[in-house]
């Protein structure tokens, strides 16, 4: 019933939103000659506000068309190099470029935001790499006949991805998919897999979501699975393909991380139309930039956020040692010996607190001290982990020293 109440909102708001944009225009457009005065500028700032606050933001485009490498622009191309029902592995063809640069697949989290969010994860990787990245489906655009997509799906399709692109790839994790990496990996040493990845490194990951817990590990630990079901899992209605599907909404998880920080973005819709007002191009153009992605929300299928929320955050399983793969197969971290483990985190992370993601150390007892690395990036929340200035000036060189360390023992 909620899921068709804000479909029904968003459609009474329509003819508001139409109006809004009219009067942006009215009160913009060189042929009014009030538009230079503080009451027009006003009106189309607020009108701008209003317009952008309701609207309904699809899925973004990639907005990644070059790189420069050694000072030379080079085009880029994003391209589906391998595809299910589930995820696309989207390739950053790079023209002109010498085919044997290391690979990276960079693994986006599936919990509530497209892989663009990591858009700027990419652009400081490729200079140096032959990208490519998880781009995972809405599952409100999943017709049913699709079936199911579950946490131990999510770990078929990493280790699926890792053996099309063969042996000697590096693996980045951000955020969520930490645990179900590092599950896919183990799985392939076990099995003795040669396509094995040369590292691995986990960026603001879940890996123990009992150290140092934030709130939405709290409110994880403090609600029954029954209160999850009945609270945030909906029905996908008509017209969308996925129609019927039971889904995590991502307008929920949109309201929730914004309920976290409310002043913050208050204060940023107040900034944004005093820059619209005085003109300020600039810095209306950085706060639609942003929020042009973090207002783009996705789904995610009813099994996948339940399994996620009970064997993640609230059982723990991985962490315990006692994550079993599809309820059979015990997943052995210490199986992995010959990949380079590296994990990074944020030291302000509201998101996922400091330790979660070092205790991929701990479990992976085999792999050597020398193949082992942990940095702590100081000054930067979750986001600032894979993104900003920070990000592609002090932790984008450490990982890719890192990778050539162990590349080249």
């Amino acid at each position: 019933m909620l899921y068709s109440l804000v479909e029904m909102n968003r459609a009474a708001m329509a003819p508001l939103r139409l109006q809004a944009k009219a009067a942006n225009t009215m009160w913009s457009t060189h042929a009014n000659p009030l538009r230079d005065t503080q009451f027009a500028r006003s009106i189309a700032a607020a009108s701008k506000v209003f317009e952008r606050a309701t609207r309904y933001y699809g899925k973004p485009d990639w907005q990644i068309t070059s790189t420069g490498i050694d000072g030379v622009e080079h085009a880029v191309e994003p391209t589906v190099d391998w595809a299910t029902p589930w995820c696309q592995l989207v390739h950053f063809a790079t023209e002109d470029v010498a085919e044997d640069r290391p690979k990276l697949l960079i693994t986006a989290p599936l919990s509530g935001h497209y892989a663009t969010l990591l858009r700027g994860t990419v652009e400081a990787f490729l200079p140096t790499h032959e990208v490519y990245i998880t781009d995972w489906t809405d599952a409100r655009m999943a017709p049913i006949w699709f079936g199911r997509f579950d946490l131990d799906d999510y770990i078929d399709h990493v280790r699926m991805m890792l053996e099309h692109l063969g042996a000697g790839a590096h693996v980045l994790a951000v955020c969520q998919p930490g645990p179900p990496v590092l599950a896919a990996i183990a799985m392939m040493a076990e099995d003795g897999s040669d396509a094995m990845p040369a590292t691995m490194t986990y960026m603001g990951s879940p890996i123990d979501a009992r150290r140092s817990p934030t709130v939405p590990n709290k409110l994880s630990e403090e609600r029954s699975l029954d209160w999850f079901r009945s609270k945030m899992i909906h029905t996908v209605p008509a017209p969308w393909p996925g129609a019927f599907r039971r889904v995590y909404p991502g307008f929920i998880q949109l309201s929730s991380f914004m309920h976290m920080n409310w002043d913050r973005h208050v204060d940023a819709q107040a900034r944004f139309f005093d820059h619209l007002v005085e003109g300020d191009g600039d810095g209306a153009d950085k706060h639609k930039t942003f929020y042009d992605e973090y207002l783009s929300v996705l789904d995610l299928t009813e099994e996948f956020y339940i399994q996620t929320i009970e064997r993640v955050f609230q059982k723990c399983l991985l962490a315990k040692g006692e994550y079993r793969y599809r309820d059979e197969r015990l997943v052995k971290p210490q199986a992995i010996e010959a990949v380079g483990l590296m994990t990074v985190e944020g030291e302000l992370d509201d998101i996922s607190g400091i330790g979660q993601t070092q205790a991929a150390h701990d479990l992976c007892t085999k792999i050597p001290d020398r193949m082992k690395e942990d940095y702590v990036q100081p000054g930067v929340g979750h986001y600032g982990v894979f993104n900003g200035s920070k990000f592609q000036n002090e932790i984008v060189p450490r990982v890719i020293k890192f990778q050539n360390k162990i590349t080249k023992s």
